[in-house]
């Protein structure tokens, strides 16, 4: 059986909400950050040797990454659903989003907890820039909401899955005011509204509160 290695309040959510979608069975083990750290206890690290989330398991095979990962469980198990099609007009968006997710907002995102944690605001040089490359990508985001209710088109797709952390979840690292975005927060609670997602955060993450305003 697939299993699911969920390290809390991380980007492992992605699976989880992706296996609640695909309504398919899996084992989810859930592993707490160090309330201290907030990292990765020794044992999640251990699972693979990039010592990050996510991983799985399934029939032997260990694997991480999030767009690793969610490209393996569509061919296994995905029969097609979360996806566009090659002949879709979306398909190019499709692809984009899915993709800046965690080559650019995740990049963005790390550097802004890393420029937080050393103290560089606004004021500093490379304060500055963070903020301002981070500032491009989210009017990017605001703007792609604008036209379609999903980054994949008029439904729900593993580019959605792989998006919403970085508008949510990692804001509890990198606090961001999405007041000024209405279509982000729009987004936000169409995302909120879906069963799957529900049954995700509760079985992951049950105690924390879910950055949807």
């Amino acid at each position: 059986m697939l299993t699911v290695h969920h390290l809390g309040v991380s980007q492992s959510e992605r699976i989880v909400w992706l296996c609640e979608e695909l309504e398919i069975p899996y084992e989810l083990k859930l592993y707490a950050r160090d309330p201290v750290t907030r990292l990765a206890p020794a044992a999640y690290k251990a699972l693979h040797p990039s010592g990050t989330a996510p991983v799985i398991e399934d029939d032997g095979v260990v694997l991480a990454e999030s767009g690793a990962i969610i490209d393996y469980i569509l061919a296994r198990y995905g029969e097609g659903r979360l996806t566009v099609a090659p002949s879709d007009p979306e398909f190019p968006a499709f692809l984009f989003w899915r993709h800046f997710a965690g080559a650019t907002l995740g990049a963005d995102d790390m550097m802004r907890i890393l420029a937080g944690a050393m103290g560089l605001g606004p004021d500093h040089p490379l304060g500055a820039f963070v903020e301002d490359r981070a500032a491009r990508a989210y009017a990017m985001v605001e703007a792609r909401l604008g036209e379609a209710p999903y980054f994949g088109g008029p439904s729900l797709t593993v580019a959605d899955i792989m998006m919403a952390f970085h508008l949510t979840t990692v804001r509890a690292f990198a606090p961001r005011d999405f007041s000024g975005s209405p279509n982000i927060l729009a987004y936000l609670q169409r995302i909120a509204a879906g069963r799957a997602y529900q049954r995700a955060m509760a079985k992951g993450d049950s105690g924390m509160a879910l950055l949807l305003t």
